[in-house]
């Protein structure tokens, strides 16, 4: 978990000397600005975020790995994560569009362990990508309908429109939540939207636990070395190069190679065991999520197999 806002604006600073996103990113969780008792990322203006935005597709174009399968259309821009426009598997292209990013990447900052928002009033916006990166409207929330970082870290909005509106003005379509468990060995594309760069690798393995700071998550998802995500990739979808559908959202990585701590998440191992693997990164899996969702995109916690955690 990272500062990427800081990382954009030294990039601005620097881009006349040939400045890459891929410079040290400054410790910090994932994509959200953990700086006590100040503002979050967003409360920046649009103008800066698209100056930020511009500078780092400049960057990121020079250098960025590309899938020939998977491409940016569906996936959005916050102004410090990345995310995606998602649908589950029966939701209705009439139903409230939803927007998947990660819990830490709140305009509110971290929740805290053992804390799930859901319900709360949000006017957060979204830079909607189509296949190539290029921004094509401003998405904005009404709700932020489900957020934690305890046992998982995601964060749902839904949008002040539908699935079927964002496909007839912009010819978008959302991407897909899987209803099943990815496997061992799955070839992955996770897709950022605030770097515009597509990272490609395989599924090598599942974390019992994923322990980092205050902070424990379940049956993570441990990427294979190629997906070396960076600062702002926090929030990305990662997709089943298979399918074309959404298994797990992207979320950390062990920078230093320091034990369970801020920036750096050991491993846990159902007798206690701890292993750390540094320079390498995590998702979290996003398929619970598919039996939480009633008509309507409407979230019901108490829905039979709905395993997120509850207020």
């Amino acid at each position: 978990m990272r500062k990427p806002l800081v990382v954009a604006l030294c990039a601005l600073a620097l881009a006349g000397a040939g400045a890459t996103p891929a410079v040290a990113a400054a410790p910090s969780p994932t994509g959200a600005d953990t700086t006590t008792g100040t503002a979050p990322a967003t409360s920046l203006t649009d103008v800066v975020n698209d100056k930020v935005g511009a500078v780092a597709d400049t960057l990121s174009g020079l250098t960025a790995p590309k899938s020939a399968a998977v491409n940016f259309a569906g996936t959005v821009s916050l102004s410090n994560c990345s995310g995606s426009v998602v649908r589950m598997p029966d939701s209705a292209a009439s139903a409230p569009a939803l927007v998947l990013t990660n819990g830490h990447c709140l305009e509110s900052g971290f929740p805290a362990p053992g804390q799930v928002l859901t319900d709360r009033a949000s006017s957060r916006t979204f830079g909607l990508l189509n296949a190539s990166g290029a921004k094509v409207a401003t998405l904005r929330a009404d709700r932020l309908v489900y957020a934690t970082m305890t046992d998982t870290d995601a964060a749902i909005y839904r949008l002040n429109t539908t699935y079927a509106r964002i496909k007839s003005a912009y010819g978008i379509d959302p991407l897909t939540l899987s209803g099943s468990r990815p496997a061992a060995g799955t070839a992955i594309s996770v897709v950022s939207g605030y770097w515009k760069r597509i990272y490609s690798c395989s599924v090598d393995g599942f974390a019992y636990r994923l322990k980092e700071g205050d902070w424990t998550w379940k049956d993570s998802v441990r990427y294979t070395s190629a997906c070396d995500t960076i600062g702002g990739t926090s929030g990305s979808p990662v997709v089943d190069d298979a399918t074309g559908k959404v298994v797990a959202v992207n979320n950390t990585g062990n920078e230093d190679g320091a034990r369970c701590t801020v920036n750096n998440p050991c491993e846990v191992d159902q007798n206690g065991g701890v292993t750390v693997r540094q320079g390498i990164n995590y998702a979290q899996q996003t398929y619970p999520f598919t039996a939480c969702f009633t008509t309507g995109n409407r979230l019901d916690l108490s829905a039979s197999g709905c395993t997120v955690p509850k207020p």
